[in-house]
Protein backbone atom coordinates (compact mmCIF):
# COMPACT_ATOMS: atom_id res chain seq x y z
CA UNK A 1 0.00 0.00 0.00
CA UNK A 2 1.49 3.32 -1.01
CA UNK A 3 0.34 6.89 -0.74
CA UNK A 4 2.67 8.10 -3.47
CA UNK A 5 5.41 9.18 -1.09
CA UNK A 6 8.96 7.87 -1.32
CA UNK A 7 9.66 4.66 0.57
CA UNK A 8 12.33 4.60 3.20
CA UNK A 9 15.42 2.78 1.92
CA UNK A 10 17.52 0.47 4.08
CA UNK A 11 20.82 -0.77 2.70
CA UNK A 12 22.68 -3.52 4.52
CA UNK A 13 26.22 -2.48 5.33
CA UNK A 14 28.94 -2.86 7.90
CA UNK A 15 29.68 -0.27 10.52
CA UNK A 16 31.54 2.97 9.93
CA UNK A 17 34.61 3.55 12.10
CA UNK A 18 32.65 5.93 14.33
CA UNK A 19 30.03 3.26 15.07
CA UNK A 20 32.47 0.76 16.59
CA UNK A 21 32.81 0.74 20.39
CA UNK A 22 35.44 -1.19 22.31
CA UNK A 23 34.08 -3.89 24.58
CA UNK A 24 31.00 -4.56 22.45
CA UNK A 25 30.37 -8.23 21.64
CA UNK A 26 28.60 -9.06 18.37
CA UNK A 27 27.03 -12.48 17.88
CA UNK A 28 26.83 -13.38 14.19
CA UNK A 29 23.88 -15.44 13.08
CA UNK A 30 23.02 -17.66 11.39
CA UNK A 31 25.81 -20.14 11.97
CA UNK A 32 27.30 -22.29 9.21
CA UNK A 33 27.04 -26.09 9.18
CA UNK A 34 30.23 -27.46 7.68
CA UNK A 35 29.85 -30.30 5.20
CA UNK A 36 32.29 -32.85 3.87
CA UNK A 37 32.05 -31.16 0.47
CA UNK A 38 33.02 -27.78 2.00
CA UNK A 39 36.09 -29.28 3.63
CA UNK A 40 37.26 -31.31 0.64
CA UNK A 41 36.73 -28.42 -1.81
CA UNK A 42 38.58 -25.87 0.33
CA UNK A 43 41.38 -28.32 1.08
CA UNK A 44 41.94 -29.21 -2.58
CA UNK A 45 41.54 -25.63 -3.84
CA UNK A 46 44.29 -24.52 -1.46
CA UNK A 47 46.57 -27.46 -2.36
CA UNK A 48 46.58 -28.71 1.24
CA UNK A 49 47.12 -32.45 0.77
CA UNK A 50 47.02 -33.23 4.51
CA UNK A 51 45.54 -36.73 4.87
CA UNK A 52 43.71 -35.65 8.05
CA UNK A 53 41.39 -33.62 5.79
CA UNK A 54 41.15 -35.84 2.71
CA UNK A 55 41.80 -39.52 3.49
CA UNK A 56 38.93 -41.07 5.47
CA UNK A 57 40.68 -44.44 5.96
CA UNK A 58 43.83 -42.73 7.27
CA UNK A 59 41.98 -40.34 9.59
CA UNK A 60 39.54 -42.99 10.86
CA UNK A 61 42.47 -45.10 12.09
CA UNK A 62 44.27 -42.23 13.81
CA UNK A 63 43.49 -41.47 17.47
CA UNK A 64 42.35 -39.40 19.23
CA UNK A 65 39.64 -38.24 16.81
CA UNK A 66 39.32 -41.24 14.46
CA UNK A 67 37.73 -39.10 11.76
CA UNK A 68 38.66 -36.38 9.32
CA UNK A 69 39.16 -32.88 10.70
CA UNK A 70 37.87 -29.74 9.04
CA UNK A 71 40.80 -27.78 7.60
CA UNK A 72 41.69 -25.15 10.21
CA UNK A 73 42.20 -22.49 7.53
CA UNK A 74 38.62 -23.11 6.37
CA UNK A 75 37.49 -22.73 9.99
CA UNK A 76 39.38 -19.42 10.27
CA UNK A 77 38.07 -18.13 6.94
CA UNK A 78 34.49 -19.03 7.82
CA UNK A 79 34.82 -17.52 11.29
CA UNK A 80 35.84 -14.17 9.79
CA UNK A 81 33.34 -14.50 6.96
CA UNK A 82 30.44 -14.91 9.38
CA UNK A 83 31.25 -11.43 10.77
CA UNK A 84 31.29 -9.57 7.45
CA UNK A 85 27.60 -8.73 6.97
CA UNK A 86 27.27 -7.31 10.48
CA UNK A 87 30.60 -5.52 10.83
CA UNK A 88 32.51 -4.69 7.65
CA UNK A 89 30.34 -5.17 4.55
CA UNK A 90 31.21 -2.22 2.32
CA UNK A 91 33.05 -0.30 5.04
CA UNK A 92 36.34 -2.19 5.24
CA UNK A 93 39.38 -0.94 3.34
CA UNK A 94 41.35 -4.12 4.03
CA UNK A 95 42.74 -6.50 6.59
CA UNK A 96 45.99 -5.30 8.14
CA UNK A 97 46.90 -8.54 9.87
CA UNK A 98 45.97 -11.47 12.04
CA UNK A 99 47.45 -12.42 15.38
CA UNK A 100 46.95 -14.90 18.18
CA UNK A 101 45.17 -17.52 16.04
CA UNK A 102 44.32 -20.73 17.94
CA UNK A 103 42.25 -23.86 17.37
CA UNK A 104 41.59 -25.32 20.85
CA UNK A 105 39.25 -28.05 19.55
CA UNK A 106 38.69 -29.45 16.07
CA UNK A 107 35.67 -29.00 13.87
CA UNK A 108 34.21 -32.09 12.18
CA UNK A 109 31.95 -32.67 9.17
CA UNK A 110 28.39 -31.88 10.23
CA UNK A 111 29.39 -29.43 12.98
CA UNK A 112 27.87 -25.95 12.95
CA UNK A 113 30.20 -22.99 13.45
CA UNK A 114 28.86 -19.96 15.31
CA UNK A 115 30.87 -16.76 15.45
CA UNK A 116 31.13 -13.83 17.81
CA UNK A 117 33.36 -10.80 17.67
CA UNK A 118 34.46 -8.33 20.31
CA UNK A 119 35.88 -4.94 19.39
CA UNK A 120 39.04 -4.74 21.49
CA UNK A 121 40.62 -1.54 20.17
CA UNK A 122 40.10 1.28 17.71
CA UNK A 123 42.06 4.33 16.70
CA UNK A 124 42.07 6.84 13.91
CA UNK A 125 44.61 6.22 11.17
CA UNK A 126 47.63 8.51 11.38
CA UNK A 127 48.32 8.34 7.65
CA UNK A 128 44.81 8.06 6.18
CA UNK A 129 42.46 10.75 7.49
CA UNK A 130 39.20 9.19 6.25
CA UNK A 131 39.88 5.86 7.92
CA UNK A 132 40.52 4.17 11.24
CA UNK A 133 41.95 0.93 12.55
CA UNK A 134 39.69 -1.48 14.43
CA UNK A 135 40.93 -4.59 16.22
CA UNK A 136 38.57 -7.55 16.50
CA UNK A 137 38.74 -10.64 18.71
CA UNK A 138 36.88 -13.40 16.85
CA UNK A 139 35.67 -16.54 18.61
CA UNK A 140 34.18 -19.58 16.89
CA UNK A 141 32.10 -22.12 18.76
CA UNK A 142 30.54 -25.37 17.64
CA UNK A 143 26.90 -26.31 18.22
CA UNK A 144 27.81 -27.51 21.74
CA UNK A 145 29.35 -24.14 22.69
CA UNK A 146 32.93 -25.47 22.58
CA UNK A 147 35.48 -22.92 21.40
CA UNK A 148 37.00 -24.26 18.17
CA UNK A 149 38.84 -21.14 16.96
CA UNK A 150 40.00 -17.74 18.13
CA UNK A 151 41.80 -14.98 16.25
CA UNK A 152 42.60 -11.33 16.58
CA UNK A 153 42.36 -9.21 13.44
CA UNK A 154 43.25 -5.61 12.63
CA UNK A 155 41.30 -3.91 9.87
CA UNK A 156 41.30 -0.54 8.19
CA UNK A 157 37.74 0.77 8.20
CA UNK A 158 36.25 3.79 6.47
CA UNK A 159 34.89 6.70 8.45
CA UNK A 160 31.35 7.79 7.74
CA UNK A 161 31.22 9.88 4.56
CA UNK A 162 30.35 13.52 5.20
CA UNK A 163 27.21 13.33 3.03
CA UNK A 164 25.95 10.19 4.84
CA UNK A 165 24.01 11.27 7.93
CA UNK A 166 22.33 7.91 8.66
Amino acid sequence: MTDGSEKRLVTQRGLWFEEFETGVLYQHRPGRTITEADNVLFTTLTMNTQALHLDAAFADALPPFNQRLVNSMFTLSTLVGLSVAQLTQGTIVGNLGFGEVAFPKPLFHGDTLYAETEVTDKRESKSRPGEGIVTFAHTGRNQHGDVVATASRKTMVRKRPQEDNR
